[in-house]
């Protein structure tokens, strides 16, 4: 790798469902180029995927700004997307794309300029299409990020102040994550770690919900207005009490809610 100059978009053009099924292919390569294909994989739900370190096979031939070395000058960040007319670019997806180059360009010290498109730079003109989205104003996105100007999406607030439930993620702990568990169908072991993580991306996939993994307002709401859910913990909570053992702290929550 030499001195990063810049960044170079792409899209990975794979209309298979799921956040980032093309990332092992990412990782390990093609028949026809071995891996890593891209530093940066981009899922759909807008998680960063940290692929390789170093030199990866994303950028081809081909010229920007009077740099013909991509593979060796480019940080390459693979967005996953079918690349087909009509295929949708979730607004929680283009929002981390624009900030994921955003932060590599002020850390390098390199302008807006220096982000360019697979489509850009290739060589000859017209010889790969991606990213299928107007790089123009992408990149005036990205200067509105690292001026301070563009428009913060709001933060997942830590309680839902609903319900009362707080915000889980990967590492919390506790009876809640529990109820996240037992819904998603993972071992009830109150531990929130990568299997449960991926079983409630598959629950707000299912859901229509942004699948960022997070149980915050938006899926507790989904989770807490499902009766069976709520009638089960009563019940195991009604024969713990009977039997003179203590009922869960979230029996009145799960009761009331």
């Amino acid at each position: 790798m030499g001195r990063i100059r810049g960044v170079m978009c792409h899209h990975t053009g794979t209309p298979t469902r799921g956040n980032m099924p093309t990332l092992n292919m990412l990782k390990t390569g093609r028949s026809d180029l071995p891996g890593p294909l891209a530093q940066l994989g981009l899922g759909r739900d807008g998680t960063c995927y940290v692929v390789a370190a170093g030199r990866a096979n994303h950028a081809g031939r081909g010229e920007w700004r009077g740099l013909v070395s991509g593979n060796s000058s480019f940080i390459g960040i693979e967005a996953e997307n079918g690349g087909r007319l009509g295929d949708v670019w979730p607004e929680v997806q283009m929002d981390a794309y624009v900030r994921a180059v955003a932060a590599i360009l002020k850390r390098i010290g390199a302008s807006p300029d220096m982000c360019c498109g697979h489509k850009e730079y290739a060589l000859p003109s017209g010889r790969k299409p991606d990213p299928v989205f107007d790089m123009n104003v992408f990149r005036s996105n990205v200067w509105s990020v690292m001026e301070g100007t563009a428009t913060i999406r709001p933060l997942i607030p830590a309680t839902d102040t609903a319900s009362g439930k707080p915000t889980l993620r990967r590492g919390s702990r506790g009876v809640d994550v529990v109820m996240v568990q037992k819904l998603v169908g993972v071992s009830g072991d109150g531990r929130f770690g990568p299997s449960t993580e991926a079983a409630v991306r598959a629950f707000q996939i299912e859901n229509s919900l942004v699948p960022d993994g997070i149980v915050g307002p938006k899926t507790w709401t989904e989770i807490l207005s499902r009766p069976q859910i709520i009638a089960g913990t009563s019940v195991r909570a009604r024969r713990r009490q009977s039997n003179g053992a203590p009922a869960p702290v979230f029996t009145t929550l799960a009761e009331t809610g």
